[in-house]
């Protein structure tokens, strides 16, 4: 099997990849790639503690690797940084990195052009899938999120914070994308069929930033949003 890196984002594409990805026979998942803004120590968008990621590595089995970003971070930074991470992969025997991507053929494509002549195969395992009937798979197959982030200008703050099931799919108003992938909405899966066990988060403060609403999800120990 293809040893392979996945980029995770602490979100449900990412641990989604991991969990299909685990089900073939010609990819296997060696370690989790994560970018984290260092002045926050969160990942970047999505706002997640760095602290509730390394627990979702460790609910994987796999080790992560982390990415530290400047903020502000500029494009030439993020690829710097970007580069180094593939160039230890190639060094440890890594030969894919895989991607949660659904359906934005610009953002696949400025993938696929870092990658280009590093050694490394970019892979998508989500790819073209119907967002609508992935979102339902993903809770049927007992995956638990939590909202984390919401684009205000897309969909309604009160949403930040909310489970990602059943009755957030219904309520999400057209044209929103069920999983998303328009960056309406980012979010942090602490159960599923991917971990060995749960996560244990609560729900704490939000705060309205640059049309942005974030969710802080606490874990232990409990430290305030920043």
């Amino acid at each position: 099997m293809k040893q392979t890196l996945l980029a995770w984002s602490s979100g449900k594409d990412s641990a989604w990849s991991l969990y299909r990805l685990r089900k073939t026979n010609e990819y296997q998942v060696v370690a989790l790639l994560t970018s984290f803004n260092s002045v926050a120590d969160r990942v970047a968008m999505h706002a997640v503690r760095r602290s509730l990621v390394r627990q979702q590595a460790q609910a994987a089995g796999l080790p992560l690797w982390e990415v530290e970003l400047p903020w502000p971070c500029s494009n030439q930074q993020y690829e710097s940084a970007m580069a180094r991470a593939c160039e230890r992969a190639v060094q440890s025997g890594i030969e894919c990195v895989a991607f949660g991507d659904l359906f934005l053929r610009d953002i696949r494509e400025y993938r696929e052009k870092q990658l280009q002549g590093t050694g490394l195969q970019p892979i998508f395992p989500l790819w073209s899938l119907p967002t609508e009937a992935l979102a339902k798979e993903m809770i049927a197959a007992g995956l638990r999120a939590r909202i984390t982030c919401v684009d205000t200008r897309q969909l309604a703050p009160e949403f930040a914070g909310r489970e990602f099931d059943a009755r957030f799919l219904e309520d999400l108003p057209h044209p929103i994308d069920r999983c998303g992938e328009n960056g309406e909405f980012h979010s942090f899966v602490y159960a599923g069929p991917m971990f060995s066990r749960g996560i244990e988060v609560e729900t704490g403060e939000a705060i309205l930033r640059d049309g942005f609403m974030f969710c802080d999800l606490v874990g232990q120990p409990k430290d305030a949003l920043v």
